[in-house]
């Protein structure tokens, strides 16, 4: 679908007989200005008697007119909807009132206003450097020791337009003159969009107090930003704008990356060739975003962008969030845990008939510490679909399942290495975890495999040449499980780590690295990408879309969350071991009875030995049964799933039977979110970290504020189109 950016110029687009064809059109308008204005403007386009039309607080006005007219004009045509607004200097305010931020006479006004102010502005010059761009202007200026001068105005890869005082624009134009650089000095009185401008700024910034300013209805690109103008944000930004760079080279760059093909522009025809220009020698960022991360983990996998979605309790990563992944050149993995046997297997075919068997995708697996044999009948489950990619989860061992399924899928290749069908990308927020999974298996789990004849004699003697991973997703704090792990001090451990075992183990293939927990924002993602990460993993921010398999209830909760709205509490499988989870906060009671029931686990040796207060709360407010009944409804749980020497030894055991009964909240409060269950909201539990509340603030006031609007693969490649734009704009920053 091709998108149109309509532009209007500023300054030097002015020519005498313009308008020529508006005016007639509209004269109600164009009387309306000239009343406001107190002079003709029909006289000051089409005659110009006093030659005023080149004055900074005639040209402004006038330009103004012309461009409002003229996309009335195109409106009242049939032009193609924009989809997005842009001017250059006095043009945004045409963007702006085409965009619907304030009315006809309000625009009049202000750049009336703005023109008189700048008209007034003395003692300050500008040049346009032709040939050369924004960095290579800019460290013309440095090497010159022309530290007052800025560039003013980035208008493409081959112009840019310096403003300072006039005794250092004066002598620029000398040392540009020696270096055969070629410029042009420009007819202004002012240093526009520098600091000289402040005093300007300053009033004009008081009157912008007494205006009605809303907030564009199409975006608009700001020339202060090179991004659309946020809500509310109007003032700020044309007070702003006075004394601000205008970022038109990153303006036309982020339309292009936008996917804009049309520019058309109103008013002039300057802004068509500077745009024409910059798309010569534009790099897409969606191009940009696909060399993120290592080649290694993409090509290993069959994606086109070093990004993860990590699979997420009782399916909330569905098959369709894992499909359209898929679809888009990204590994998402089907999230398995508390789901029965029967549902993974619906979810392996749904997915596999989408996507093929060797398409990019996964299967989350996560250690079951209670029922090791569950592990044991999801890997055959795995290996009897041929699934080549799993997640490994909240594993602090090598279990004889896991290892099982990492071995069968070995093979000796071409001369005799090891090749690996079966693919364990392991998630590790712990060193000591990280190292086991970056080893081979262990030799007594190989030998067991191989004395039951699960493994042969060969892929043993491979297993050993191979480690258990060769992806490993370091996991900082995030939703979910957590360590609360500060990813500036895990990765480059993990990282350092990685670097020894390669060197002391020498396996054929490398080890890849990603980073997950906290990964919400571009600036984030390229934040992982410079500490070192090969690929970028991503949760919280992927249950609040539209594909997530949670409730529309839960969703319209977490679409308004901010950075401080998690809290932590206790890990209902892993309840007896105090390990947490960081879930929602804002709007339930979770976070506070989960960890008052760990408290009282801690404090207590039985359920008999709770106070008859504390156990009439947990009974009415907690559990909304008796506790004897909750009780009974685990105890016939674990007889039905095979698990009734639990239940036995829990009878014998009271301190057991409390944490088994306890646990009973934990799923049940996961349950009710999944389902929505309308009349026990403030008990849900809902996995979720702070990158959720960063994702939310970076959308706000666009369509995927809802999360209605969010596709689990848009939100991706956006991330990293935007990371790498943020990358492109750091290192022109700092070059």
């Amino acid at each position: 679908m091709s998108l149109t950016a309509v532009i209007f110029p500023g300054q030097g687009a002015q020519a005498k007989g313009m308008g020529r064809d508006l005016f007639d059109a509209y004269p109600d308008l164009v009387d309306q200005a000239s009343e406001l204005l107190g002079y003709s403007v029909r006289e000051l386009c089409l005659d110009d008697p006093r030659r005023e039309l080149k004055r900074t607080e005639f040209t402004q006005p006038a330009l103004f007119v012309v461009g409002a007219l003229a996309h009335r004009r195109r409106q009242e045509n049939g032009g193609t909807e924009a989809a997005f607004f842009a001017g250059h200097s006095l043009g945004e305010y045409c963007a702006l009132h085409a965009a619907g931020a304030f009315d006809f006479e309000t625009g009049v006004r202000l750049v009336q206003r703005r023109g008189e102010l700048m008209a007034g502005a003395a003692g300050g010059g500008m040049i346009a450097v032709t040939g050369l761009d924004r960095e290579q202007v800019t460290d013309l200026l440095r090497q010159g020791g022309f530290g007052s001068l800025v560039v003013a105005n980035d208008n493409s890869p081959e112009q840019c337009v310096v403003s300072g005082d006039v005794g250092s624009i004066e002598a620029l134009g000398e040392f540009l003159q020696e270096r055969n650089v070629r410029w042009v000095r420009l007819r202004v009185s002012g240093a526009f969009h520098s600091e000289l401008m402040r005093p300007a700024r300053e009033e004009f910034s008081r009157f912008l107090d007494g205006v009605d300013l809303g907030t564009p209805g199409t975006p608009v690109i700001a020339n202060v930003t090179a991004a659309p103008y946020p809500a509310g944000g109007t003032a700020e930004l044309l007070s702003d704008h006075l004394v601000s760079p205008v970022r038109w080279t990153e303006t036309v760059r982020y339309l292009l990356d936008a996917g804009v093909t049309e520019f058309a522009e109103l008013g002039g025809t300057v802004l068509t060739k500077l745009v024409e220009r910059t798309r010569a020698t534009h790099r897409p960022s969606a191009d940009r975003a696909q060399e993120l991360g290592s080649a290694t983990f993409r090509e290993r996998h069959g994606v086109r962008f070093a990004y993860v979605a990590g699979g997420m309790y009782r399916g909330v990563s569905s098959p369709e969030m894992v499909i359209r992944l898929s679809r888009a050149g990204m590994l998402g993995f089907y999230g398995t845990g508390g789901l029965d046997s029967v549902e993974v297997e619906r979810g392996i075919k749904e997915i596999q008939a989408a996507v093929g068997q060797d398409g990019p995708y996964g299967v989350n697996f996560i250690a079951n510490h209670d029922d090791p044999d569950s592990e044991q009948e999801l890997v055959d489950l795995l290996l009897r679909h041929h699934v080549r990619t799993i997640e490994a989860s909240a594993f602090i061992q090598m279990t004889p399942a896991l290892v099982r399924y990492r071995v069968t899928g070995l093979r000796r290749g071409p001369g005799g290495a090891p090749i690996c069908d079966h693919r364990v990308v392991a998630k590790v927020s712990r060193p000591e975890v990280a190292a086991a999974f970056l080893a081979p298996p262990p030799d007594a789990v190989l030998d067991g495999l191989l004395a039951a004849g699960e493994i042969s004699a060969e892929q043993a003697e491979l297993a050993r040449r191979v480690p258990m991973s060769h992806d490993v997703i370091v996991e900082a704090d995030s939703g979910g499980h957590t360590d609360g792990g500060i990813p500036t001090v895990l990765l480059p451990s993990l990282l350092e780590l990685r670097r020894r075992v390669e060197a002391e183990r020498g396996y054929d293939e490398p080890i890849c690295m990603g980073l997950a927990g906290g990964i919400g924002t571009p600036a984030a993602v390229a934040a992982a990408f410079v500490l070192g990460a090969d690929f970028v993993v991503t949760g919280s921010i992927n249950q609040c879309t539209v594909e997530a398999a949670t409730s529309d209830v839960v969703k319209d909760m977490l679409q308004d969350i901010d950075v401080q709205d998690t809290d932590y509490a206790p890990a209902g499988d892993m309840f007896e071991l105090g390990s947490r989870v960081q879930v929602l906060r804002k709007g339930v009671f979770f976070p506070a009875r989960g960890n008052k029931l760990h408290a009282l686990y801690s404090q207590y040796g039985s359920l008999d030995d709770l106070p008859e207060k504390t156990r009439s709360l947990l009974e009415r407010t907690y559990f909304r049964k008796p506790l004897d009944e909750v009780w009974a409804d685990v105890e016939r749980r674990l007889r039905a799933t095979g698990r009734a020497e639990l239940a036995e030894h829990a009878t014998r055991q009271p301190k057991q039977k409390m944490a088994l009964v306890f646990r009973r909240y934990f799923g049940y409060s996961a349950r009710i979110a999944l389902e929505g269950r309308a009349d026990d909201k403030v008990n849900y539990q809902v996995h979720t970290g702070p990158a959720l509340g960063s994702f939310n603030q970076w959308v706000r006031d666009t369509p995927h504020a809802s999360w209605r609007h969010r596709h689990v693969d848009e939100v991706g490649r956006n991330l990293l189109v935007a990371a790498a734009t943020h990358l492109s704009e750091f290192s022109r920053r700092t070059a």
